[in-house]
């Protein structure tokens, strides 16, 4: 089996998920418009459209599931509506505006997936101008959590391996966002929502996200976790947070400190993150207080952290001095074969 089609299996498996979808593409979608679909996998959001009476949908998809989303779309009858358009929407065009664009390129921490990017060149290229998206709005959301599954991923490269010594990687992994899934109980405080984007937002400089948490029972912080809730339409939201009432099988992420620090109730708990979605880099700055933050200010944190996911990344040698200035690329013989 495809791993790729099984990947989607797991998406239409997604009760909570294809409810939501539903409710909110029967709210935007209205008789007689025009959609269109950003990276449409299985064609689900295209199908609902139509079922919702849309006049025609635009199907956009890179990978090769287009061919299954065309066959699925033969099967349930709405071929005559669905235009199928290989290739990633920010290259491609279309013979006509739209009334609403759709997708489900949310990321776990809400903007890892690419949605501004592809979301901000729709409504400028494909939509009308009182065009309509879905979703509408996604805020990021964190609280510190506490998780001894994810921490034991992260001290790895602490200790050998085969007896030899693996700690250089150690602070990649202490720079590197996780997919986790975290459950109420791992959570340290209230949840927060960093902030609110519209999901057709040109996002040009970093965002910029302060959070303070109250210490609400005793643990162990072991980092921070990151979620999303999306608005779809009025009245129909969808989130893969530990507090959702109907949460989506999708992952978190989970953004580790140096070092594990023990709190008590009543710590104060600062958190900065600076985000720059369309170069996926995330840094977040963490200091730990015993006591209110008003006591807080009186005196330094017990713990500081400051890790950035830039300082994970794997740079090899050889493409770092392809940033030289003084580099001159030469095409290879491989090339030279394909030419």
């Amino acid at each position: 089996m495809s791993l790729i089609l099984d990947e989607h299996r797991q998406y239409l498996s997604d009760e909570p998920r294809l409810r939501a979808l539903s409710a909110a593409i029967s709210r935007v979608v209205e008789p007689g418009d025009v959609v269109v679909d950003l990276g449409a996998g299985t064609g689900i959001l295209g199908l609902l459209a139509c079922r919702a009476g849309a006049r025609r949908v635009y199907s956009i998809e890179e990978g090769g599931m287009i061919e299954v989303a065309r066959q699925i779309c033969r099967a349930n009858g709405f071929d005559d509506r669905i235009v199928f358009v290989r290739g990633l929407s920010t290259n491609v065009d279309l013979p006509e505006k739209a009334d609403v664009v759709v997708a489900d390129q949310i990321g776990r921490f809400g903007f890892d997936a690419g949605i501004f990017e592809y979301f901000a060149d729709a409504r400028e290229r494909f939509l009308r101008p009182a065009g309509r998206t879905m979703p509408a709005t996604i805020a990021l959301q964190a609280a510190p959590v506490e998780s001894e599954d994810e921490w034991r991923r992260v001290i790895f490269w602490d200790e050998p391996a085969g007896g030899l010594d693996v700690r250089p990687a150690a602070a990649i992994a202490r720079n590197t966002g996780y997919p986790a899934k975290f459950t109420a109980e791992q959570l340290l405080s209230d949840q927060a929502t960093l902030c609110t984007l519209e999901a057709s937002a040109r996002v040009t400089t970093a965002i910029k996200a302060d959070m303070h948490a109250r210490v609400l029972r005793p643990g162990t912080l072991h980092g921070i976790g990151g979620w999303f809730t999306a608005e779809l339409a009025d009245g129909v939201c969808m989130s893969n947070g530990p507090l959702a009432d109907s949460r989506i099988d999708r992952s978190n992420v989970f953004f580790p400190l140096a070092r594990a620090v023990a709190v008590q109730p009543g710590d104060s708990i600062r958190i900065a993150f600076r985000i720059l979605p369309a170069d996926l880099i995330v840094s977040w700055t963490v200091d730990v207080w015993r006591g209110t933050v008003e006591q807080a200010s009186e005196r330094a944190p017990v713990a500081h952290f400051s890790h950035s996911t830039l300082d994970g990344m794997l740079l090899p040698r050889e493409e770092l001095t392809r940033t030289s200035l003084s580099f001159v690329p030469r095409r290879s013989p491989r090339a030279d074969a394909r030419l």
